[in-house]
C-alpha cells in the first residue's frame, strides 16, 4: 500500500498536514515545530500546502466538527482519525477552493478499510448537500470566555489570513518602497502587501533594505524612540525584528535570548541589513549585565495568542495553566530588568498576549514610574488606553488588513534631584 500512496499526486502534503494536525490537537505542540518536523523534505509549494491545509483546519475548527457531526448517525471521537481526514478534507473544498475529486482522491489514501468508506460517504453526503462555513470562525468556548466582548470582533478577523508587514532600515524610503513594491504603508518605516508574496524575490530583501514584521510588532520598539547612540537592552530578541529596528533608530543594542539557535537567524538578518548589535546568549533570570541601560525592551514570552491570525493553534492549545505559567515568568523578568534601567532610562514591556493576564496585570504591578503613551507615537487611528498603555487585536485596522494583538506599557527610573 505504501508504494501504491507515493504515486498519488499531492498525496505527500496532506499526509504532512495530517501528522501536523495530530502534533498540535493530541501533543499540545506548535504548528511552527510540527511543520519542521512533519514537512521537512517536501518541495515548496507541498509545504505552504500543508501549511495551508493545516492552518485552514485549525482556524475553523469548531465549525467543520459541526458539519461532520450533522452527516453521522454516531458522533466520532474527537482525536479519531477518520474526523481528522474529514476536517482536512472540508478545509480544501470550503477554504482552499481544491476541487472535490482532488480531495477525495488525496484524502481517502490517508486511510483503509471502514473509516475509508465512511469518510467517503460524509464527504459525499456534505458536498451535495451543499455545507457552507459560517462568515466567522467560531472561537472555542474558553477563548471566547477569556476574550469577553473583543471575541466577536477577533473572530470575524480571523476569517481571512493575513498580509505580509515589513519594516523599513530607512524610514525615509516608506514613500519610495511602498511604490516599488506595489504596497501600502500604514506607518513611517511601514509597507504592507498581499498575501502569499514571494519574501527573497522582492526588491530590497538581498541588499538588506527591510524585514518581515508585522506592523503591532514594531510599535513597542517605536515607543523608544531615537537611540542617538544610547545603549538599549533588547531582551528575549530572536528571532530579531526589534534588534533590528532599534539598530536602525540609532541606539547601541545589546541583543539578549535564552536560545543560541534562534539567535542565528538574528545574526543572519543583522548580516543582511548591515545593522549592528552584541548578541548574547543567556537567560535573562539569571544573567547580570556590566552596568545599568539607557533603555529597556523585553518583549516577554508569552503565550502568543495575539498571533492567532497567523498561528491558529494557539486557539486550540492554550489553557489557562499555561497563561498562569508565563504571567509567573514575566513579572520575574520584570523585577529583574526593572533593576537593571540606569536613572532617567526607559522600560517599555510588551507581549504578543491577548490576555489580560499577560499584560494589563502585569503592568499594574510595575514599582517605576509611569511613562504614559501619547496618542501621535501611535499610527492613526490607534490610541492608547486610558491608562497611558497600548491594546492591539486583529481586529483593529481591519479595514485594510488587520494586525496581530499586543500589549505594551512604558515607564521611566526616576533620576535623582
Amino acid at each position: 500500500m505504501a508504494g501504491t500512496r507515493t504515486k498519488v499526486q499531492g498525496l505527500p502534503a496532506r499526509t504532512a498536514a495530517l501528522r501536523m494536525l495530530d502534533a498540535v490537537l493530541r501533543r499540545g505542540e506548535t504548528l511552527d515545530i510540527a511543520e519542521r518536523a512533519y514537512a521537512k523534505g517536501l518541495t515548496p509549494s507541498d509545504r505552504l500546502l500543508a501549511r495551508a491545509i493545516a492552518g485552514e483546519t485549525l482556524r475553523w475548527l469548531i465549525d467543520l466538527d459541526a458539519l461532520i457531526d450533522s452527516a453521522t448517525r454516531e458522533v466520532l471521537p474527537s482525536d479519531a482519525k477518520p474526523r481528522m481526514v474529514l476536517r482536512m478534507m472540508l478545509a480544501q473544498v470550503l477554504r482552499l477552493d481544491t476541487p472535490p475529486h482532488a480531495v477525495i482522491a488525496t484524502g481517502l489514501e490517508l486511510l483503509t478499510g471502514g473509516p475509508r468508506r465512511l469518510a467517503h460517504g460524509v464527504f459525499s453526503a456534505l458536498t451535495r448537500a451543499e455545507g457552507t462555513l459560517p462568515p466567522t470562525p467560531t472561537l472555542p468556548a474558553d477563548v471566547a470566555a477569556r476574550w469577553g466582548d473583543r471575541a466577536g470582533p477577533i473572530a470575524a478577523a480571523l476569517a481571512l489570513p493575513p498580509p505580509l508587514d515589513l519594516a523599513l532600515k530607512d524610514w525615509g524610503e516608506t514613500e519610495q518602497w511602498a511604490e516599488t513594491l506595489e504596497g501600502i504603508s500604514l506607518a513611517p518605516g511601514h509597507v504592507r502587501l498581499p498575501r502569499g508574496t514571494a519574501v527573497e524575490r522582492l526588491p530590497g530583501f538581498a541588499e538588506g533594505a527591510w524585514w518581515v514584521q508585522d506592523i503591532a510588532a514594531t510599535l513597542p520598539g517605536r515607543l523608544l524612540g531615537a537611540g542617538d547612540g544610547r545603549r538599549v537592552l533588547d531582551l528575549c530578541a530572536a528571532p530579531g525584528g526589534k534588534t533590528l529596528q532599534l539598530a536602525a533608530a540609532g541606539w547601541q543594542v545589546t541583543a539578549l535570548d535564552k536560545s543560541a539557535k534562534r539567535l542565528d537567524r538574528l545574526v543572519e538578518n543583522l548580516d543582511r541589513t548591515g545593522l549592528a548589535a552584541e548578541v548574547v546568549a543567556a537567560d535573562a533570570l539569571t544573567w547580570e549585565p556590566a552596568r545599568p541601560y539607557d533603555a529597556i525592551l523585553l518583549d516577554a514570552p508569552c503565550t502568543a495568542t495575539g498571533t492567532c491570525r497567523r498561528h491558529p493553534d494557539v486557539l486550540h492549545r492554550i489553557a489557562s495553566r499555561h497563561i498562569a505559567e508565563m504571567a509567573g515568568l514575566q513579572s520575574a523578568m520584570l523585577a529583574r530588568a526593572a533593576g537593571w534601567l540606569a536613572p532617567g532610562g526607559t522600560l517599555v514591556y510588551a507581549t504578543c498576549s491577548l490576555e489580560p493576564k499577560e499584560g494589563e496585570a502585569q503592568a499594574g504591578a510595575v514599582a517605576l514610574t509611569p511613562h504614559p503613551i501619547a496618542t501621535g507615537e501611535l499610527p492613526a487611528p490607534l490610541a492608547p488606553t486610558a491608562e497611558g498603555w497600548l491594546r492591539t487585536d486583529p481586529a483593529m485596522l481591519a479595514d485594510v488588513g488587520g494586525m496581530d494583538g499586543f500589549f505594551a506599557a512604558r515607564w521611566r527610573r526616576r533620576a535623582p534631584n
